[in-house]
């Protein structure tokens, strides 16, 4: 029996070669499962983490945007980003950034220019106002934008482009790009793909308007045929269409960079009583008609005739009093009260 048992119990080479090999595993995995539940934890810790950071940053957002009405160079960018709406008209939304490039563009000219002469009662009641206009004039552009859709009508690059060159020739100074940019960011604090963005919409508008108003169209007829059979005579003009147009004299002598649409600049091109035709103002609510009187190098005295773009206003007035106007966020005055968008 002994000598059976020692024969059984004796191992080969290969056996105990195995034996080894099953201790060192099992040592080794001693350190490997706890390693793997280790590394389990740490990356459930870094997504949950990560889950409530960015929890915390839309909440954050959120409010900062929708209820405390933050507008700061930060925001803006990340709205630049992420294409948060502002307000939905007819279902289609504002975008947050257009609203805040148009307010931060208006306060930014008015503090630059005004410097510190306002206080901070003041101050504040000017940027509820700013706001308010920048998103009445947001959800326009976003209406624009809607019907632009269901014309089938575009605005090129090159349109841009080209507005943009006739920008850095206003009141007939040959700006350099550069130059121009630098007093649009002094100014406005724009950069060029902003300034870009709102001529983009402008002219969309403008295309828009002089697309759907009828109205306009024939009325501009009308003075087009008048001029003609009265001699450029534009009081004659003004005179027989009445309320239809809106004419007006200089006066006197102005500046050729007057802000008045482009009739100034557009006169400066003139002889002594020639008219210029019809053209569109340069903030595309209405055609101008421009006759001079007289001028010199920098000054123009002209007489002129608008005819206003009026059925966009029509149609926008009425849905914004159909309730398909929705705002996400509110605008107070001074005194706590809602600032409505206005009938």
């Amino acid at each position: 029996m002994n000598l059976l048992k020692k024969k059984d119990t004796k191992k080969t080479e290969q056996e105990k070669v195995e034996e080894r090999r099953e201790e060192v595993l099992a040592k080794g995995r001693k350190f490997k499962y706890p390693l793997q539940w280790t590394k389990h934890r740490i990356v459930i810790n870094t997504i949950l983490i990560s889950v409530i950071i960015f929890a915390i940053i839309i909440v954050g957002g959120w409010l900062a945007l929708y209820r405390l009405g933050m507008t700061d160079e930060l925001l803006y960018r990340i709205t630049k980003i992420v294409p948060v709406p502002v307000a939905t008209v007819d279902s289609d939304n504002v975008r947050f950034s257009d609203y805040l490039m148009l307010f931060r563009s208006s306060m930014t000219s008015i503090e630059r220019q005004s410097g510190n002469q306002f206080d901070k009662s003041s101050a504040d009641s000017l940027r509820s106002e700013y706001k308010r206009a920048a998103l009445d004039e947001a959800e326009e552009y976003t209406y624009a934008t809607l019907l632009a859709k269901q014309l089938n009508i575009t605005v090129t690059d090159d349109e841009v482009t080209k507005e943009f060159e006739r920008h850095l020739k206003i009141g007939g100074v040959d700006r350099s790009e550069e130059g121009f940019l630098k007093i649009i960011n002094d100014n406005f604090g724009m950069n060029k793909s902003e300034y870009e963005r709102m001529l983009y919409l402008s002219l969309l508008k403008s295309k828009v308007s002089i697309a759907i108003d009828e109205n306009a169209n024939k009325t501009a007829e009308k003075v087009e045929k008048l001029l003609a059979e009265n001699g450029n005579n534009y009081s004659v003009v003004a005179e027989a269409l009445g309320d239809e147009i809106v004419y007006e004299e200089t006066g006197g002598l102005v500046d050729s960079k007057n802000i008045d649409g482009g009739r100034a600049s557009e006169a400066m091109k003139l002889e002594p009583d020639t008219s210029s035709g019809r053209f569109i103002s340069m903030n595309g609510d209405g055609y101008y008609f421009v006759k001079l009187i007289k001028k010199t190098d920098s000054e123009a005295n002209f007489v002129s005739i608008k005819v206003p773009f009026t059925e966009f206003d029509r149609r926008f007035t009425a849905l914004s009093e159909e309730g398909k106007i929705k705002e996400l966020i509110e605008i107070k005055d001074q005194a706590g009260e809602s600032i409505d968008q206005p009938e």
